[in-house]
């Protein structure tokens, strides 16, 4: 991290979270922030769900949630990005302040409530992205309707065409009843209703699930199933956690859902149990808890065949996407690995 960078983060960790949140958005906005380009190599170019990547490393839902820093975010330094979630109505989300620094356990928690600019304006920016880059939406639904299965159909059917991939993100703590939508039943109607919409969209689009941690072994045999029989095309492991186990922050109490460094353990350890129990049938992306190109090896070699960060950044700075891609490559050198998928799941067994 260059000195200005560093400067930079210093002066926004004196502002709100939020508002120094939304100063960062703007920062990318006007192109002062540091955007080295895409960060690839022959050894980190991966193919996931059928979507080649310059590097398996992405940025995860929420830090560009109305897709308004496409452009920028595209070159710096991430193989992919996930915008949103997008809900079909525009939503405020949960009341101020919603949104809190754990410095001391490197971690947040947030309690937005997938607040969005609804579908309509996303969609409308989502149609003017870089075409060189892979991007994709987080899909939500609208705490107020009254059929929240039905909303995430609604989003693909509205943004789908300007889609690298669509995420049906029914882990997110901050809706009340939403992880109920997790149980069985419920996600295979849920996802099927979505890939229903998929199939007839002009070209198609890869559908992910992203799933929360504080699953059990039984839950986890549920989503297995689920993801075999609905036919998605990954699953992203996992969403923000309701723990709160070790943490020293002032804010450790606050309501919402967990990220960061304390997550890096519970969130790999879920990731290395759905691999085992997939065994390669449905690919997964690993998230939680990474902030350097260690962990992101560690997640890869517990079963993930990509990865996305984003608390770390409001740590590390934009820069960290580069650094741990580039880090990601000498770790994958060093061990003798060829390329990504080689170095996939092998190591699961340290995390069963």
């Amino acid at each position: 991290m260059k000195l200005t960078e560093k400067l930079a983060l210093k002066a926004l960790h004196k502002m709100d979270p939020e508002a120094a949140h939304g100063l960062s958005i703007s920062a990318l906005k006007s192109g002062l922030a540091p955007t080295p380009g895409p960060v690839t190599s022959a050894r980190l170019k991966t193919r996931f769900a059928g979507i080649d990547l310059p590097n398996p490393v992405g940025l995860a839902a929420g830090f560009d949630k109305n897709a308004e820093a496409l452009a920028p975010l595209s070159q710096a330094g991430f193989g992919f990005i996930e915008v949103g979630a997008a809900t079909p109505r525009p939503q405020p989300g949960n009341p101020k302040p919603r949104l809190f620094r754990l410095s001391e356990d490197r971690a947040a928690i947030n309690r937005f409530g997938f607040n969005n600019e609804g579908m309509e304006v996303i969609g409308a920016r989502l149609a003017k992205r870089p075409k060189d880059a892979v991007i994709g939406l987080n899909l939500g639904a609208n705490k107020d309707s009254d059929d929240r299965a039905a909303d995430f159909a609604k989003v693909l059917a509205h943004c789908g065409a300007h889609l690298d991939f669509a995420t049906v993100n029914v882990s997110s703590p901050n809706t009340e009843k939403l992880r109920d939508l997790q149980g069985k039943d419920a996600l295979s109607a849920l996802l099927n209703g979505v890939i229903d919409v998929r199939e007839g969209l002009a070209r198609r689009v890869p559908v992910f699930l992203k799933i929360a941690p504080d699953l059990t072994l039984d839950e986890l045999d549920d989503i297995a199933a689920v993801a075999r029989e609905t036919g998605i095309d990954a699953v992203i492991t996992t969403n923000t956690t309701l723990s709160r186990d070790g943490l020293q922050s002032a804010h450790r109490d606050e309501a919402g859902g967990l990220s960061g460094a304390p997550l890096f353990e519970k969130s790999t350890r879920i990731l290395a149990q759905l691999s085992s129990r997939l065994n390669g049938d449905v690919p997964l992306m690993g998230v939680g808890g990474i902030s350097t190109a260690e962990q992101a090896y560690a997640k890869i070699c517990a079963g993930a065949s990509t990865v996305q960060f984003y608390t770390a950044m409001v740590y590390g700075g934009i820069s960290l996407a580069s650094e741990i891609a580039t880090g990601l490559d000498q770790l994958l050198a060093r061990d003798g690995f060829a390329t990504v998928a080689d170095a996939v799941g092998s190591k699961q067994g340290d995390w069963l």
